[in-house]
């Protein structure tokens, strides 16, 4: 890089890619938003005017490959992951593209591929969470044996509604995949084994979306998790782990954010979507990023393209269980 500055551009201007554009702008030191792209123009300008003014493209493989950007942060939908990071890649710009890599195996194995080849630059996943204070203490202390070997991990994520298009397959793909990456990462040890449920009422509902799931992982530690999926909870986003070992048990840490109302009957507050739970998470991720792709140390919290493939395999695993009725499906090599 040349420049003093990192000159990130930002594909996708939804609420992921605006929220990214504005954390930049407001909390990380070394870059500064150089352009915001999305077919949608309207919504990349209001994202690029609360980013410091950046210049806007309908275009988001013109941004890629801009010579005003030496980085990319690719936020647009996630079928257009692997076609976006290759151009990035091709152009010499670090990348972080927010999870998942891609819907499928096969188009997160090709953006791998990519980023793989000799020379090419920095590239990083969008799994925040190993940013997120609370699940780094939790890490440390299963790390370090405070609670002696692993037995069992319980993951709740739960959130307010699904978001446009949702279906079954895509509650894995683009939901629990932030669990499909956590619990190795957590127990330094690999999902080698999946089965998918759902309770009976979500099974004769929405054909479409089948919501809440339940996957359960075997990994090669012996532990067993449990992984609730719930998108349409209605009473707010929901994050909770919890690690059970042969010498103890550990919370996963919230932030103190308690709240009471009026009336006295809530006691805690929650938010209506991730971004408010998981604000430092993002944050630390992209600071992480930026400092990286200045040419300082990586930090191995980042996630790398290897790892977002790990993820995809157990997603893929977890979807063949869920077209197979819930049988236990072994996580490819």
């Amino acid at each position: 890089m040349t420049h003093d500055v990192l000159r990130v551009g930002v594909v996708g201007a939804g609420v992921m890619g605006a929220d990214h554009a504005r954390t930049l702008h407001r909390s990380v030191s070394g870059a500064v938003v150089a352009a915001v792209a999305d077919p949608d123009t309207a919504r990349a300008a209001a994202a690029a005017a609360d980013a410091g003014g950046a210049r806007v493209s309908a275009d988001p493989a013109e941004v890629c490959a801009a010579d005003d950007v030496d980085a990319v942060v690719i936020a647009s939908p996630d079928a257009t992951h692997p076609a976006l990071a290759a151009a990035a890649l091709a152009a010499g710009k670090a990348v972080l593209c927010e999870k998942p890599l891609a819907p499928t195996l096969e188009g997160a194995l090709e953006v791998a591929a990519a980023a793989a080849a000799p020379g090419a630059p920095l590239f990083a996943v969008g799994f925040m969470r190993r940013f997120d204070p609370g699940y780094a203490v939790l890490r440390e202390a299963v790390r370090e044996g405070r609670l002696g070997e692993p037995r069992l991990v319980h993951h709740v994520s739960r959130g307010v509604a699904p978001g446009p298009g949702a279906t079954s397959e895509s509650s894995v793909t683009g939901s629990a995949v932030h669990d499909l990456d956590v619990v190795p990462w957590l127990l330094g040890s690999a999902v080698v084994e999946v089965s998918w449920h759902a309770p009976a009422a979500a099974l004769a509902g929405d054909p479409v979306l089948v919501d809440p799931q339940q996957l359960l992982l075997r990994t090669a530690d012996g532990a067993l998790t449990t992984v609730e999926v719930f998108l349409a909870a209605r009473y707010g986003y929901d994050v909770r782990c919890e690690v059970v070992g042969s010498a103890g048990a550990a919370v996963l840490p919230v932030p103190a954010r308690l709240q009471v109302d009026a009336d006295l009957r809530r006691a805690r507050a929650y938010d209506a979507d991730w971004r408010p739970r998981f604000a430092d998470a993002y944050r630390l991720e992209l600071q992480a990023w930026v400092d990286a792709a200045r040419g300082g140390p990586v930090d191995p919290a980042l996630a790398t393209a290897a790892d977002g493939v790990a993820a995809q395999r157990v997603a893929a695993a977890a979807i063949a269980s869920m077209r197979a009725g819930g049988a236990w499906r072994e996580v490819g090599a």
